[in-house]
């Protein structure tokens, strides 16, 4: 939340130069407060997990935020009820004439195909267009994140050689973004995906820019400049044990996947799991909901164009 101070205060300039954001006392009585409407288009097949990932770090604010799950179609999902999926989601059908304060869409496993070649991937652009016109801002994680810059952008993902799994050391590199207030010049974030885009592809696209990046993992958090799009290469929502659970999965599969870097506690995987990229995930988000959210939607969503 803000900091309220008196229109005279000297610190008040201090502030601003420094990006911290801070309102005077005739701005702060104007303001008109209602809830957030924020929806999340779950693409993993395990939705209850991943709904209890972000949802997690949703609370973790003092704003009051009404919550859509949203199904991109009716296909049943393989590790999900179809009765939960009936009680509890919305398909995209149902809330297009609404207009949302915030939309989440997750990363998918389907970083070997073709965009083409997604089932759902007409419903899919058709969703990401609407997104800009009836959504103030948008995080798309992972998947959606290199899904998102092809559509719009028309910027293709290069698939690796061997998956890339694992905690990697991320650097801030605009520190006075909104996004990125709070956060220490370095910090650890899990990634787990097959496709990367080059920082230099990023740095194409005018009015985007490139807010944290990682040696080994490239660019993490890319947004535009008016906030209404946030890319997210990575899974700043992942449990503990979730890169190891996907680990052991895919030692089940027969795929022959290395083990995930920085994660076991000297890269063994009979050691303990080394927990370290929660605190940047819950002030990722809440810097998401605070200032790209918030402080910039209308208090009458009806305005969103």
């Amino acid at each position: 939340m803000p900091i309220k101070t008196p229109a005279e205060l000297p610190a008040l300039e201090g502030l601003f130069a420094e990006n911290i954001f801070a309102m005077d006392s005739d701005r702060a009585t104007k303001q008109n407060i209602r809830p957030l409407n924020v929806g999340i288009l779950n693409l993993m097949p395990n939705k209850i997990e991943t709904e209890l990932q972000i949802l997690r770090l949703l609370s973790n604010t003092p704003l009051q935020i009404n919550i859509d799950l949203i199904r991109i179609d009716e296909t049943a999902p393989k590790n999900t009820p179809a009765s939960h999926m009936d009680a509890f989601y919305h398909s995209f059908s149902e809330v297009k004439d609404k207009k949302y304060d915030g939309l989440i869409v997750t990363g998918a496993p389907l970083g070997n195909l073709e965009y083409e070649d997604v089932k759902y991937w007409d419903k899919m652009t058709l969703l990401m267009d609407w997104s800009k016109r009836n959504v103030q801002s948008t995080i798309f994680l992972c998947w959606a994140a290199h899904a998102a810059m092809y559509h719009f952008y028309k910027v293709p993902r290069i698939l690796r050689e061997s998956k890339l799994s694992g905690v990697f050391e991320h650097q801030v590199l605009d520190e006075k973004n909104e996004l990125m207030r709070g956060f220490d010049p370095y910090f650890w974030a899990p990634h787990s995906r097959v496709g990367e885009i080059p920082e230099q592809d990023y740095a194409s696209v005018n009015g985007l820019s490139v807010l944290a990046s990682s040696e080994q993992a490239g660019v993490y958090i890319a947004a535009s400049d008016d906030k209404r799009q946030v890319y997210v290469t990575g899974h700043p929502e992942y449990d503990p044990l979730t890169l190891d659970q996907e680990y052991h999965r895919d030692i089940e599969a027969d795929l022959g996947p290395s083990v995930p870097e920085n994660y076991y506690r000297n890269d063994n995987p009979q050691q303990d799991v080394m927990v370290r990229w929660k605190s940047h995930g819950n002030l990722f988000f809440t810097n998401w909901l605070n200032y790209y959210v918030y402080q910039t939607t209308p208090y009458d969503l009806n305005e969103l164009n």
